[in-house]
């Protein structure tokens, strides 16, 4: 079980969100690549999830000069938000990321998922944000009745590489993560799960491991790093016992 951290930009700054509102901003750092550094520098090893909260609204990317300067700093990373077509994939593939992370353009863009997965083979995850079990899209803004363990057996047959669940009406709250529909989700299909949203505490962390069976190998952890619950050393040491 892999921990990783996050780091969340808009308007240059690393911020958090609550449950996606952009109404309800925490920013805890004036420098995003500083703080993934520092993060970096804690974790050893691994991969930084880096959202462009800004780009999920806008439908493009704007954290480009970020992943730079992350690619310069030798800090792997994965990047969502606002990735809607080839050249942008390629454009940011190009600064360095590890992985891609298509959420919007996955459900609305099927052809562009199955064509960049097949051209650039285990770099391409998809992000699934689910409000009650449906799929939401454009950075949380827009609910759909479509069903998020059915998408998620979808992109698989795409391609997709990963798929990293978030439970929006979790993330952000300091209350844990869903489990129950996390492992729904990763029992009905076979590529590995990544969760994301609630951690809150070592516990959550410790609750999180039986999920390993099922093909959850990473946690993503932001606020609760951020608030300094607990150390990212603390839960690598807890994710790896």
């Amino acid at each position: 079980m892999r921990i990783v951290p996050a780091v969340d930009i808009r308007g240059g700054l690393c911020v958090n969100l609550i449950q996606g509102d952009y109404d309800q901003e925490t920013v805890f750092s004036e420098n995003p690549v500083a703080q993934a550094q520092t993060w970096w520098d804690a974790l050893g090893e691994g991969i930084i999830h880096i959202v462009d909260l800004d780009g999920a609204k806008a439908g493009h990317c704007c954290v480009e000069t970020e992943l730079r300067a992350l690619k310069a700093a030798g800090i792997p990373y994965e990047v969502g938000g606002g990735i809607r077509d080839m050249a942008t994939i390629e454009t940011i593939l190009d600064a360095g990321a590890a992985r891609i992370i298509l959420g919007t353009a996955a459900y609305r863009d099927p052809e562009l998922l199955k064509n960049s997965c097949a051209k650039y083979p285990e770099k391409i995850a998809v992000g699934i944000d689910a409000r009650a079990g449906k799929l939401s899209l454009s950075g949380w803004l827009e609910d759909t009745d479509r069903d998020a363990i059915a998408f998620a057996q979808e992109v698989e047959a795409a391609g997709a590489a990963r798929i990293i669940y978030t439970d929006i009406l979790s993330d952000g709250m300091m209350q844990g993560p869903n489990l129950e529909s996390t492992q729904e989700l990763a029992q009905a299909i076979t590529i590995p799960v990544t969760i994301s949203g609630g951690m809150s505490s070592l516990d959550d962390v410790k609750a999180v491991r039986p999920l390993e069976a099922d093909g959850v190998d990473e946690i993503i952890i932001g606020r609760a790093l951020y608030l300094e619950k607990f150390s990212i050393a603390e839960s690598v040491a807890l994710a790896a016992s």
